[in-house]
């Protein structure tokens, strides 16, 4: 039984701005684990998993019902590959019931999120 959906869309150049400024933006979105994988691509790629995990937070956020503030923070939420690099999802360290699904465009990152019974 779907419990949520959520969807969210953002620019690259206005994530690439955030991120090129300094580090602080990328550590209030990624956890240790993300920008692990964040630091081994290229500066463009960089770009396209940051935006997309952005876009993928605000999307569970939006999901859960709760948007992004004490009880859902970016760094709560964590979006790992799997053995075949497909998004899983993660909250609160626990494998979330549910599915991501992160694209991107030349100029957009965008991500929806289905979550089943919670």
């Amino acid at each position: 039984m779907i419990s949520g959906i959520g969807l969210d869309i953002t620019e690259l150049d206005r994530i690439a701005e955030l991120d090129n400024k300094s580090d602080k933006f990328r550590n209030r979105i990624l956890t240790t684990e993300e920008q692990r994988y964040y630091e081994n691509l290229s500066n463009h790629r960089r770009i396209e998993f940051l935006a997309g995990r952005f876009a993928a937070k605000e999307a569970f956020a939006k999901a859960l019902g709760t948007g992004i503030g004490p009880t859902c923070s970016f760094l709560d939420i964590a979006i790992l590959p799997d053995d075949k690099g497909a998004p899983i999802l993660y909250f609160n360290g626990n494998l979330v019931d549910g599915f991501v699904s992160i694209t991107h465009t030349k100029t957009v990152a965008a991500a929806q999120v289905i979550l089943q019974k919670m």
